[in-house]
């Protein structure tokens, strides 16, 4: 009697063990499957496709939600540099808010609307540049001017909209490479 009790103590001990050993397997699966989708919605909003650049932005807690807020930002600053905001700089704007995915409806299209009707003051630099300065401190310099060289990409398109004489010439203005520059400032490198 006292073999077949110990036998099924024996069992039960192995099977809470493998219980325990499979739930863990489990969660880290729903982990990795959650993490892929973050990093394909991070990469979609960001145009980065560098997964240990996604991966240190995810890990700094950073989704894509957020990165639309933290992208659209510089654009709105670059198209307002001159002092205001000609159709082509508005069409470029939204262009990048619908490829960090703000769609119309959205609350962030609201607050977009917005700083697009009426200049966003010089609290909204300030943000970014703080935000920007404390998120990329944490980052590898790879990752850092991966971030960089894409907010400045984004940021030419709106000041390359419009501009120039009749079109021609140099369409980025020196208020608008002055904001840009101040910006990248922000990244540290």
């Amino acid at each position: 009697m006292s073999d077949r009790i110990f036998e099924d103590r024996r069992t039960a001990l192995e099977e809470a063990f493998f219980a325990k050993q499979n739930a863990e397997l489990l969660q880290k699966l729903r982990e990795s499957e959650q993490k892929s989708t973050s990093r394909g919605a991070l990469s979609l909003a960001s145009g980065i496709t560098d997964e240990a650049v996604l991966d240190e932005v995810l890990a700094l807690g950073v989704s894509a939600e957020t990165w639309a807020a933290f992208s659209i930002a510089p654009l709105v600053l670059v198209a307002w540099a001159d002092g205001d905001i000609q159709l082509q700089e508005r069409a470029a704007v939204l262009a990048g808010a619908e490829k960090a995915g703000i769609m119309p409806g959205d609350t962030a299209h609201a607050l977009l609307d917005q700083w697009l009707a009426e200049a966003p003051g010089p609290a909204l630099l300030n943000a970014w540049k703080a935000y920007t300065a404390a998120l990329t401190a944490q980052m590898t310099p790879t990752a850092r001017g991966a971030l960089r060289q894409s907010m400045l990409a984004q940021t030419e398109k709106v000041a390359d909209a419009a501009g120039g004489i009749l079109g021609l010439g140099n369409r980025i203005s020196a208020p608008e490479r002055a904001v840009m520059q101040d910006m990248a400032g922000a990244f540290g490198d």
